[in-house]
């Protein structure tokens, strides 16, 4: 009898409960992962993903991105239409493939192309983590290659936001080729005096963060952001010593003079028009 009467209970209950959820639109509430606070995702989309209580920098994708940075109407992409394909045969890729880019709208994890930040014109790469998590396959790397060229043709700056994974283990060693061609491309800009602005934003982990990323001319990160190549675990069973708790984020790598300066995102815009107005005056360019 007991155990009948507590059974139905728990049927009744489970009722309202389900209404209660239907009752709220998905993706009307956003919880901060910091500091717990709910609010209202318009709110915070509004403050460019960044919670109003605590300043967490919550992911932001790479359209909001550039729409926050970029003079409006100047931004003109580069190799849009230009989509990765199963090189190896791996087994479920282009069905993974396909679900990131309804998910997304995007045909790749980066969006690159050419706009004005405050009056200057600068090349942009954008990363996206929703797109299988920012992984560096083929076409990123051609992507980004692509812009590094057109940024050494037209004489203008590179600046690039890096938010990845590493190496998109679908691609095996042609993911990997992507590290020495993007890297080799920098080398290029550089030996034309072109200006190289790298900011990372969470997560720029294995090969981007082992390649492009960190090879900046000013190095630039977002607050709490994870930056590095290998896992924490896998650093910690090699050396077999306990890592900080603060290890491989931002505020570490500038404290150890790895980055140039940690810039909050209603500053980035600013910021960047600062720098490539001293490099315009200053006739690097």
């Amino acid at each position: 009898m007991l155990k009948d009467l507590f059974s139905k209970k728990k049927k009744y209950a489970s009722v309202p409960s389900e209404e209660a959820k239907q009752s709220v639109p998905e993706g009307i509430m956003t919880k901060c992962p910091e500091c717990k606070a709910i609010m209202y995702t318009k709110e915070i989309k509004k403050n460019l993903m960044v919670c109003p209580q605590c300043g967490h920098h919550h992911q932001l994708n790479a359209i909001d991105r550039i729409v926050s940075l970029v003079d409006e109407g100047t931004f003109e992409e580069f190799d849009k239409d230009m989509i990765s394909n199963n090189p190896l045969g791996f087994p479920g890729y282009e069905d993974k493939l396909h679900k990131d880019m309804e998910k997304s709208d995007l045909n790749e994890a980066v969006v690159t192309g050419k706009g004005d930040v405050g009056g200057f014109s600068a090349v942009f790469a954008v990363m996206d983590a929703r797109f299988r998590m920012g992984s560096m396959g083929s076409v990123v790397g051609e992507k980004i290659t692509r812009a590094i060229e057109h940024a050494i043709e037209a004489k203008l700056p590179f600046i690039i936001f890096t938010a990845s994974g590493g190496a998109r283990m679908q691609e095996g060693a042609l993911s990997l080729m992507q590290m020495a061609k993007t890297s080799a491309a920098l080398k290029k800009l550089s030996d034309n005096q072109g200006l190289i602005i790298s900011v990372m934003t969470h997560p720029t982990t294995g090969g981007v963060s082992a390649s492009f990323a960190s090879l900046g001319d000013y190095n630039f990160a977002e607050p709490k952001a994870l930056i590095g190549f290998a896992g924490r675990r896998i650093i910690e069973q090699t050396i077999r010593e306990k890592l900080p708790n603060d290890f491989q984020t931002t505020e570490f790598l500038m404290k150890h003079g790895q980055l140039d300066r940690v810039i909050p995102r209603s500053e980035m815009k600013e910021t960047l028009t600062s720098v490539l107005d001293i490099h315009q005056t200053g006739g690097n360019m």
